[in-house]
């Protein structure tokens, strides 16, 4: 159950962006259908394994790649240039979705609903205007298609990287033992430093600081292939070092990142998404530390090649907070810069008491076959059968000689969907049946309370920054392998061409 709990802010996912990064992709899925003009558009740009990506395909990818470039005020890279980082992603794309047919993962009607619900409720519009917003510029189908497969890609993620990541206890306190290190960078904020006196007025609205530092970073990547000869290595430090002059005088990174980079984010400025600083890898701390927003690193060399990074943004969360009292008109002497530091004093965190049934889904047990037994077992509950009964006979979690009993629960220990679910039953309520990446639920809650959890609240932000370090790098490894055991023949760039090596 608790194996994912700790991707609080994900590295990837299918909902953590606004509703229109699937709409776009789906959009040019109907766009695919179009004659295109160019000479040769239904050649062949790829041969994945024993599957093919066309030039007409590569080609209406690019186009839409184009549009989201533009929206994003980025410069289009030159047409072949353009055609080259679209087909890079398409194989990659399509190497995950092999993988996920040679393991025979499926997303049902069900769990598209609860992606499409998901999407709604980030953007924090209901199901019919999140419709509505999407047929402007694609059809409803389409999307859903391309929904599907996001959701398809991201379960693939949880199952062959996220769940393979052991955060231990010593792991865990090794870290908050570091962070006790004279000039460590501790992992949470204190609250903003006082204002300057004012004269005496009524008690007005402010803010404060709270939670870990928070950093986005951009990435332009210049790749080393495995093996590469010290040669190779070299003819690539000059185009990194290339890269980084032009980053240098004046060139957008952005823009520069869409049209050289060898990283998957690349048609999106290199854009790698917001982490606690503590979540980047060591590599990315250490050259970071002293940049500010919009500044730029030095050249890194890591196993993966050289890479050039850019702060987007660093700081902390804001919340409003209601004054209680004007302030004091005594003069102050001026303040010194504000220090992060440990958070002091209580943490409470309202917890919940639940216990659940699990039915997995399998070859012998199908989606709808899960959910239907679910169903029956409920009703016998409803009936007057002890929902801890049900568990022990029925549950195929490790739980079920308790009774399906999870103990108490904070916020951020199960996977999202079981907690939504969890956190909308009142005590004594049960729940439909409710799908996750472990297979089918029934939940029910026991109880609630209220608890301070300083101590367990700083262990669990620890683990999930160190499932942060260790989440990215195990993805990029996993794809070198996938990229490893397949054949690639890539049509447009015969040098990335590959033979498996297995």
């Amino acid at each position: 159950m608790r194996s994912l709990a700790f991707v609080l802010i994900p590295v990837l996912g299918f909902f953590s962006g606004p509703l229109w990064a699937a709409q776009t992709k789906a959009h040019h899925a109907t766009q695919a259908k179009a004659p295109q003009t160019e000479q040769f558009v239904d050649g062949i740009a790829a041969i994945v394994n024993k599957d093919v990506i066309t030039l007409g395909q590569v080609n209406a990818e690019a186009q839409t790649a184009a549009a989201q470039l533009k929206r994003q005020k980025i410069a289009v890279p030159d047409h072949k240039t353009l055609q080259k980082q679209v087909l890079q992603r398409m194989i990659t794309e399509k190497l995950e979705m092999q993988d996920a047919a040679r393991l025979k993962l499926h997303i049902s009607d069900a769990q598209l609903q609860q992606a499409v619900q998901t999407v709604a409720t980030r953007n924090k519009i209901s199901v019919d205007r999140l419709r509505q917003e999407v047929q402007k510029t694609t059809p409803w189908n389409d999307y859903l298609k391309s929904l599907r497969q996001e959701v398809l890609l991201d379960q693939l993620r949880q199952r062959e990287v996220d769940s393979k990541i052991v955060i231990s206890d010593a792991d865990v306190d090794a870290f908050l033992k570091s962070q006790n290190r004279p000039g460590a960078e501790p992992i949470q904020a204190a609250s903003a430093p006082p204002a300057a006196a004012t004269p005496q007025r009524a008690p007005q609205p402010t803010t404060e600081s709270f939670g870990p530092e928070l950093m986005s970073l951009a990435e332009i990547l210049v790749a080393v292939p495995e093996g590469a000869s010290a040669e190779q290595v070299r003819a690539l430090r000059k185009k990194a070092e290339a890269i980084y002059d032009k980053l240098r005088r004046g060139a957008s990174f952005a823009s520069v990142a869409a049209s050289s980079s060898d990283d998957a984010q690349a048609l999106k400025g290199g854009d790698l998404g917001v982490r606690p600083v503590q979540g980047w890898p060591d590599l990315f701390i250490n050259a970071t530390r002293n940049l500010k927003k919009g500044q730029i690193s030095g050249i890194i060399q890591s196993g993966n090649g050289f890479h050039i990074l850019k702060v987007l943004n660093r700081g902390y969360q804001q919340r409003r907070v209601a004054a209680s009292r004007a302030p004091a008109p005594a003069p102050q002497a001026p303040a010194a810069p504000a220090q992060p530091a440990l958070q002091k004093g209580p943490v409470m965190v309202t917890q919940t008491h639940a216990r659940h049934i699990l039915i997995k889904v399998s070859k012998v047990m199908s989606d709808d076959q899960a959910r239907a037994r679910l169903e029956q077992i409920r009703q016998r509950i409803e009936h007057g059968e002890k929902f801890s009964d049900m568990a022990k006979r029925y549950s195929q979690d490790s739980t079920a000689p308790l009774g399906g009993d999870l103990g108490w629960l904070s916020p951020g220990e199960t996977v999202p969907a079981f907690e939504q679910a969890m956190n909308a039953l009142q005590p004594g309520q049960i729940s439909q049946p409710i799908r996750s990446p472990f297979g089918w639920h029934l939940i029910e809650v026991e109880g609630r309370r209220t608890k301070d959890m300083a101590g367990e609240y700083k262990r669990m932000q620890a683990r999930q920054i160190l499932f942060q370090r260790r989440a990215g790098p195990a993805f990029e490894d996993w794809l070198n392998e996938l990229h490893g055991q397949a054949y690639i023949d890539n049509r447009l760039d015969p040098s990335s061409n590959r033979q498996p090596n297995r």
